[in-house]
This record gives C-alpha cells, structure tokens and sequence, in this order.
C-alpha cells in the first residue's frame, strides 16, 4: 500500500527541473537539422536550376554588343529653286511617294513649254522638207517624160534629115526641104539636151532635201530630248519619299533656296535589321537560318523572333578606317567581333529606329 501511494504522488520540483532541461536539449538539435535539411535541399535546387540553365544556355550564343541598323538615306533636291511648300513634319512616318517638299517651278515649266515649241518647229519643217521632196519627185518623173518625148522627137528629127540629104544627092528632092529637116534636126537635138539638162539637176535636187531632212529629224530628235529633260526636271521640282519611312533632321525650311545635293532631311526606311558584332569564338556553330530571340532595351517585357541573315566576311576591324596592323613586333592577340546580320521575321509592330541597343540570342544547337 506505501507502494502505491509512492507511485500516485507527484513529482518532486528536482525531477520535474531535470526533464525540463532534457526536453530543451532535444529542441536545438531538431532546428539545427531542420536548417541542415533545408539548406541541403536549396543546395540540391541551385544545383538543379543551374545544370537546367547549363543546358539550356549550352544551345545560344548571344551578346550584348548587337544594335538596330537602317539603310537611312539624306533626301536632297536635284535640281535649284526656291522651296515654296514643305510637306512633312519631323519624325513623320510616310509612304513610299508621298510628297515630302515642293521647290518652285515655274522657270522649269517655261523650259518644258520652249522645249515642245521647238519641237513642233522642228516636225514643221520635217513635214515642208518630205511635201518639197515628194514635189522634186514628181518634177524628176515629170523631166524623164519630156525627155523621153525630146528624144522621141529628136529621132524623128534625124531620121527625116537622112531622108532629105539623100533625096538632095539623088536629085529626088530639094535643098530648101534639106535645110529646113537639117535646122528641125537641130532645134530637136537642143531640146533634148535642155531636157536631158533638167533631169539631171532635178535628180542633184534630191541629196540636198534629203540632207535637210536628216537635219530636220535631227533638230526634232533633239527638241524631244529637251522636252524629256525640261519635263524630267520639272517632275523633280516635286521631291517624293524613296520609300516607305520616316522623316528625321528636317532642315528644309519654306523660303529657303535648296541647291542641288543640299542635305534638306534624313529618311528612315521601316526595313530594319540588328547587326550583333559575336566574339569570333561565338561563331563555330552559327550558321543562316538559325532562329534568333530579340530583346531590346526600349521593350524590356517584349521578346521578337527573327533568324540569322548573314555572317560579314571578316571581322569589324578589317572595314574600320585605321585596320590593325599585326606585322609589329608588339602583337597581342584580342579575340576579335564579327558583325552577323540579323533580321526580324515579322516587321515590328513598335517603333524601333536604327541605334537602338538589343540582345540577340541565337540557338546554335
């Protein structure tokens, strides 16, 4: 019964002390393996994000030396005159031959109607030329038959003086019959040889007008050139976009006078491409074609596809205005940067201009 009464009563404050200690020497020991679990399994996840990365990163090559090219264009007159309207505003997005300035053109128009007057003097007197030589013509066929009738009856002549010279030696006829078939002989003789006369200077008449004539079609091929070119340079009075862009550096200004090659604005095409300039060791793999992800700076939320054009043939330093010079005896190598085109595969639906910094990455495997 002390037994029992023993084991039913409470613990003493000593005993009660000593499993309170025991119980707080067990609590450290769990926390520290809790931490040593959980830095064991933050080790396991970065090792397991980094090796994901490793063999996601193994597939591209990117850099961060890669800009927006353009080939813009300075949009210049070519011909003088005064501006009389400028067209477009700065940074003005236009299609391809949407006016962009007007230069006066007044002096120009002037030059193009002088140009058509020639011209038509010119067929004015092409048309006389061919009417005075169709008429010498005529006059030539016309000589040929008096001829041909002179000779005609010069025959007749001679052959009726034959006669009446033998009747006067046979005695048959007489001398007064003679004389006057002799006098017809020769009155029928210089007919013939005024004859013969006219068509040979109607026939020297055609070398001449035809001459004329190559010198009137020559004048009337000349005034149509005036007239292309007078036209040509009235047309340019009108200076239109190359294509479809934005304008940048208006410097045209209405009132101003523009000389021709005078720099009046810049144009921007929309065709635009990245050129990233890799290190040389980048470009093992690379090759036309390979798909390319575009981030650029301006739209850090966005990525653009587009795919590998080309690769320059040669590094940037080669096309550069002083190119190394390695024959020295102070070389050190530098891993040089080879420019690769890079072009978008759809036309971006933003603005992107030409110097813009992006950050290509190319999948090389």
């Amino acid at each position: 019964m002390d037994q029992k009464v023993m084991e039913n009563r409470p613990a003493e404050p000593a005993e009660r002390e000593q499993g309170q200690t025991a119980e707080k020497k067990k609590k450290p020991a769990r926390g520290r393996r809790a931490l040593i679990g959980l830095a064991i399994a933050a080790v396991l996840i970065a090792l397991i994000g980094v090796g994901l990365w490793w063999l996601q990163a193994r597939h591209y090559e990117s850099t961060d030396d890669a800009f927006v090219e353009a080939r813009f264009v300075s949009i210049s007159p070519q011909v003088a005159g005064a501006i009389v309207d400028v067209l477009v505003n700065d940074n003005q997005l236009v299609e391809a031959g949407e006016p962009l300035l007007k230069i006066d053109d007044r002096d120009y128009r002037a030059r193009a109607d002088e140009a058509r007057a020639q011209l038509a003097q010119s067929e004015g007197q092409l048309a006389t030329l061919n009417a005075q030589l169709d008429a010498q013509q005529t006059g030539i066929d016309q000589a040929r038959k008096q001829l041909a009738e002179a000779d005609s009856a010069l025959s007749l002549a001679r052959r009726e003086n034959d006669r009446a010279q033998n009747l006067v030696k046979s005695g048959a006829g007489t001398v007064q019959r003679a004389d006057q078939t002799a006098a017809d002989l020769t009155q029928r003789q210089a007919a013939f040889d005024v004859a013969q006369q006219g068509v040979v200077a109607a026939e020297k008449q055609i070398p001449i007008l035809k001459a004329q004539q190559q010198q009137a079609e020559a004048g009337r091929s000349l005034s149509q050139a005036a007239i292309e070119q007078a036209e040509t340079n009235l047309d340019r009075t009108n200076v239109v976009a190359p294509f479809a862009g934005r304008v940048t550096k208006l410097t045209a200004a209405k009132g101003a006078y523009a000389q021709p090659g005078q720099n009046l604005l810049m144009f921007v095409p929309r065709d635009v491409w990245v050129t990233a300039n890799f290190k040389e060791t980048q470009l093992t793999d690379m090759r036309p074609g390979q798909p390319v992800d575009l981030e650029i700076d301006t739209y850090p939320d966005r990525t653009f596809r587009g795919h590998v054009d080309s690769l320059q043939a040669g590094s940037g330093t080669v096309f550069s205005l002083l190119p190394a010079e390695n024959a020295t005896g102070n070389f050190v190598k530098v891993v040089q940067r080879v420019p690769v085109k890079i072009v978008f595969d759809e036309p971006p639906d933003v603005f992107v201009g030409p110097g813009m910094s992006v950050v290509p990455y190319v999948r090389v495997r």
